[in-house]
């Protein structure tokens, strides 16, 4: 693990896949977002809370993923975010997916990147990102 890296653990299950029993390619973004989140909420970055109180929101901008190698039913998968850059308003998120097989060695399945904007919450207008977010995010230390 990276430093301030963050891993989330996912189990693929049988609505995950497909026909042939291989995670359907665009549940690797719903296992990305969901690390994301709770890398968040780990730094004390909580979307609800972060649009009440900075009034803004997080929108995903853009995603470039690299599909190594399949997931499959069952398979028991750890997700990592990390910050790779802050900008006034937007940042790219890394992510690998690591299936961990027998004897628990992780073998990288699938790696991205996600560019968020931060947005305006009611106008979703570019804002520059609050500052403690960006502290938090590029320290690890969690936001006040």
């Amino acid at each position: 693990m990276m430093p301030n890296e963050f891993t989330w653990p996912v189990r693929v299950y049988y609505e995950d896949t497909d026909a042939g029993g291989v995670v359907f390619y665009a549940n690797y973004l719903k296992y990305m977002e969901r690390a994301r989140t709770e890398w968040l909420r780990h730094l004390g970055i909580g979307q609800t809370r972060l649009r009440q109180t900075q009034g803004v929101i997080f929108a995903v901008r853009s995603v470039t993923l690299d599909y190594l190698r399949p997931a499959r039913l069952d398979d028991r998968l750890q997700v990592s975010a990390r910050c790779l850059d802050v900008r006034r308003a937007s940042l790219i998120i890394g992510h690998d997916i690591h299936c961990l097989r027998e004897n628990d060695t992780p073998e990288l399945l699938n790696r991205g990147q996600v560019k968020i904007a931060c947005l305006d919450a009611e106008t979703f207008a570019p804002r520059p990102i609050p500052h403690p977010i960006v502290a938090a995010l590029t320290a690890g230390d969690a936001a006040p």
